[in-house]
């Protein structure tokens, strides 16, 4: 048994029924391998075995009252994984399906991917498995605040830097920082994806979605093509889905599907997304309220089957493991040349395996969709400056740095014998930063 099996070994033995953190520790170390040969000093180290178990875990109750002034206790978590280069960063996800298995292996993912911005900032991942649907702005506002209560003594600007996910939006965050700044009297960058008014940066909205596109644009440009004319299909219809649908129409594309929880909608013609921005970010309504308004459109019950729409391009935004080995394979018959992952691990280890033996160019999740920690770093930027930039210099930025994890991924995957496994090449790329300043701190 090498180093890698005996280090996930440890980890199952460790974290038993953590299927998730199980699925995230055993990609990325089996796509480390090529590097661990070349380094055994890591061994020796026990550089692995420290780089999969956080340096903080933190579990609380989180007791808020209805409107109904019954009381509820949920669980409330922050990981905090690797602090090597940077403090801690990463989102907030409110979520009945949130739990330590979870919050770890987006905690792990985020490590690299924070690594592969070329910023700053190390990994960490927060959350509970309070759900935000079909409560009150009171009832929203409470848990937010009983949520802080815990949460402040943990985080800081140089510490702990939390932001948005899944569940947390624009609201929630200023309920957040609210609270946080009621408790400790400072008014500092403690969270991102703040508003525009208490110190957030424009184009944070738009920053997962564009910069996912912009990776899948390089990635097509290398090879001599363009998102101009291909059919894209995007599943999700939150901030992720909705903008790279934006940007991928603004570059010619034509998007033809997108989902929510409940099922997913088929236009033929090209999604209106005027009419998803209405119905998702004004209404907070179904997707399925589409078709009523868009005419020759189709609804669906349940989500997989968005899969065996015939597409260029497709474009996971919703949630973890959302593709699986049927529907990889149905995207593959299919024809469809690239995908890029919106959402965290939207694709199964058999789903990337049939991706990768077909030849579809494979984007993981922790680079095609770091734009959104990448404008999270640059928020904290601004705040430490006191500075405020316009949106194009924002966007800007943002291309830049998908295009360079792109190019960075690509090398490092050619340089060590994995070529055109981005996979291989994104986990490496971010690892060796991290293992560098690992090493560096000694064995702490």
């Amino acid at each position: 048994m090498d180093y890698i099996e005996r280090v996930l070994e440890e980890v199952k033995r460790k974290n038993p029924n953590e299927a998730e953190f199980q699925q995230a520790a055993t990609e990325i170390l089996n796509g480390l391998r090529p590097v661990v040969e070349r380094h055994p000093e890591y061994e020796s180290a026990a550089l692995l075995e420290r780089f999969v178990e956080p340096e903080r875990a933190i579990m609380f109750r989180v007791p808020w009252v209805d409107d109904n002034g019954k009381v509820h206790v949920n669980r409330g978590f922050r990981v905090q994984f690797n602090s090597a280069i940077g403090p801690y960063k990463g989102g907030l996800r409110f979520h009945p399906s949130v739990n330590l298995s979870i919050i770890k292996f987006l905690g792990l993912e985020q490590i690299l991917k924070n690594s592969l911005t070329g910023l700053p900032i190390g990994g960490g991942k927060g959350g509970s498995d309070f759900d935000p649907k079909n409560k009150s702005e009171g009832e929203i506002m409470r848990f937010c605040q009983s949520f802080m209560t815990e949460l402040y003594r943990h985080i800081g600007q140089d510490t702990d830097v939390p932001a948005g996910d899944i569940g947390v939006g624009g609201r929630e965050i200023g309920y957040l920082f609210g609270q946080y700044k009621r408790i400790v009297d400072e008014h500092t960058g403690v969270l991102t994806g703040r508003g525009l008014s208490y110190g957030g940066s424009l184009a944070r909205k738009e920053a997962t979605g564009y910069g996912l596109v912009y990776m899948v644009e390089e990635a097509l440009r290398c090879r001599g093509e363009s998102l101009q004319g291909k059919t894209v299909v995007v599943s999700g219809s939150g901030n992720v889905a909705i903008y790279a649908v934006e940007k991928a129409q603004s570059l010619g594309a034509k998007v033809v599907a997108m989902y929510d929880s409940n099922g997913y909608i088929y236009d033929k013609k090209g999604i209106d997304l005027a009419v998803i921005k209405q119905i998702k970010e004004v209404e907070r309504g179904r997707i399925k309220e589409y078709v009523s308004r868009v005419k020759g459109t189709e609804y669906h019950e349940g989500c997989n089957g968005i899969w065996n729409i015939p597409c260029d391009v497709a474009l996971p935004c919703a949630t973890q493991n959302e593709i699986d080995g049927e529907s990889a394979n149905a995207l593959i018959k299919n024809g469809v040349k690239i995908v890029g992952e919106g959402a965290n691990m939207p694709t199964t280890l058999e789903g990337i395996a049939a991706f990768q033996k077909a030849g579809v160019v494979f984007l993981p999740a922790k680079a095609a969709n770091a734009g959104g920690v990448a404008t999270s770093a640059l928020e904290m930027a601004q705040s430490s400056a006191r500075l405020f930039w316009t949106f194009e210099e924002v966007d800007r930025k943002l291309k830049s740095i998908m295009v360079n994890i792109y190019h960075a991924m690509d090398a490092a995957a050619e340089e060590y014998g994995v070529k055109g496994n981005y996979v291989s090449g994104a986990n490496i790329a971010g690892f060796l930063k991290v293992a560098d300043a690992m090493m560096a701190h000694g064995i702490v």
